[in-house]
């Protein structure tokens, strides 16, 4: 089985899992990188799976199934009207042409309607989750956002984390102002540098790395703590706070 990244926009990844045969693609934010990739590789489209309905996760819906007839699945409560099968937390996606059953996990906090897709070791956890750090806060509150990265951290170690931008650098810079002595975070910038200077993507991540460098993860470490309270100027009381403290804070960086 292989996962593949079509780039988009300006630094989004679409994801493709295809066996060689038959393909399921990840939040297309536009058609013509997809359909070039199923034709260049000769795959039947046998699902799409969205996990909000930004118009950089489902733009190129419309134009994909002009071309490819196949179910889209997506969360019960999006805006986005281009979903054929509403899923929500507890159901399983079957896509028997591949073999593969995804877990549909709601994660609420970027939007509303998030949902996140999971088939170990794959996590699709489109804006919710990103490497060393996690998507603005645009429809959700603190205490939601972080029950749904808490959902996250709490799969398994080796999880694979496909998120849907190339966000890494920057967001290392942000977790170094929370974290200077964090050496994880450190090595982990000078292996991104290395990538990036040669135009290559640093994901997927793995989740055992994002619970080290991730300060969206980390609300509970005391370092973290500290960072958010110092900056916030005012004591934090739970983690809750602290993740708001650091969103805030991030918004601004």
């Amino acid at each position: 089985m292989n996962v593949s990244a079509i780039p988009a926009f300006d630094d989004n990844y679409i994801w493709v899992i295809d066996n060689q045969h038959d393909c399921i693609v990840v939040d297309p934010g536009q058609a013509p990188g997809v359909l070039e990739f199923i034709a260049q590789h000769q795959l039947r489209l046998a699902a799409i799976l969205i996990t909000h309905h930004h118009g950089d996760h489902t733009g190129g819906v419309r134009d994909i199934l002009a071309q490819h007839e196949c179910p889209v699945y997506g969360p019960e409560n999006s805006r986005f009207d281009g979903i054929t099968h509403p899923v929500h937390e507890g159901n399983t996606v079957h896509i028997d042409a591949l073999a593969l059953e995804f877990a549909v996990l709601e994660c609420p906090g970027h939007t509303l309607d998030h949902i996140a897709f999971y088939a170990q070791p794959w996590l699709f956890c489109g804006d919710t989750l990103f490497s060393a750090g996690c998507g603005r806060m645009f429809e959700g509150q603190p205490a939601q956002f972080l029950a749904s990265l808490d959902k996250l951290a709490a799969l398994p170690a080796e999880t694979e984390v496909y998120c849907a931008h190339e966000y890494t650098a920057a967001n290392l810079s942000f977790a170094n102002a929370v974290e200077p002595d964090n050496q994880a975070i450190h090595q982990h910038q000078a292996w991104v540098a290395r990538k990036r200077q040669h135009d290559q993507m640093t994901l997927p991540s793995r989740l055992a790395l994002e619970l080290e460098i991730n300060p969206f993860l980390r609300t509970r470490v005391n370092s973290v703590k500290q960072a958010a309270q110092a900056h916030a100027e005012h004591a934090l009381t739970s983690p809750t706070d602290v993740f708001a403290s650091l969103r805030a804070w991030k918004d601004n960086f």
